[in-house]
C-alpha cells in the first residue's frame, strides 16, 4: 500500500512540476542544458574566500582574547609587589629600605601601565567592527 502511495505521488509531482514548467511554452519545448560543474579553480577560490572570511573572525577574536590574558598576567607582578611597597611606605623618603620602596614603585608602575593598555587595546580592537 505504501509502495503505491509513494509511486501515485512520485508521478503526480512529476506532472505538475511538468505543467508549471512548461506553462506559455510550446509542448515541444526542450528541457534546458544541466549546468556545468564548477571547477577546480572555482571550488579552490570559493573554499579560500569562506576560509578567509571564517579565520579572519576567529583571528580577531583570538588576538582580543590574547591581550585580554596578557594583560591579567601584567597584573600579576602589581599584586605581588603591592603589599612590599605598603610595608616599605614609610621609608620613602631616606628610611633604610628607600631602595625596596623605589624599585617596588616603578616595578607596579611599569606593569600597571602595560597590564592597563593591554586591555585598552582588546577594547578598542573589539569595537572596531
Amino acid at each position: 500500500m505504501g509502495r503505491l502511495l509513494g509511486i501515485g505521488v512520485r508521478v503526480a509531482s512529476r506532472a505538475g512540476s511538468r505543467a508549471l514548467s512548461t506553462s506559455g511554452q510550446s509542448a515541444t519545448a526542450r528541457p534546458t542544458a544541466p549546468t556545468p560543474r564548477p571547477t577546480a579553480r572555482q571550488l579552490g577560490h570559493a573554499t579560500r574566500l569562506g576560509l578567509g572570511g571564517f579565520w579572519s573572525n576567529v583571528r580577531r577574536a583570538s588576538g582580543i582574547v590574547w591581550l585580554q590574558v596578557t594583560g591579567c598576567f601584567f597584573f600579576l607582578p602589581v599584586l605581588v609587589f603591592a603589599p612590599t611597597l605598603w610595608k616599605t611606605r614609610m621609608s620613602y623618603a631616606h628610611g633604610p629600605d628607600h631602595q625596596t620602596f623605589v624599585l617596588c614603585a616603578i616595578i607596579i608602575a611599569l606593569f600597571f601601565y602595560l597590564g592597563v593598555s593591554s586591555f585598552w587595546r582588546a577594547i578598542r580592537r573589539s569595537a572596531e567592527k
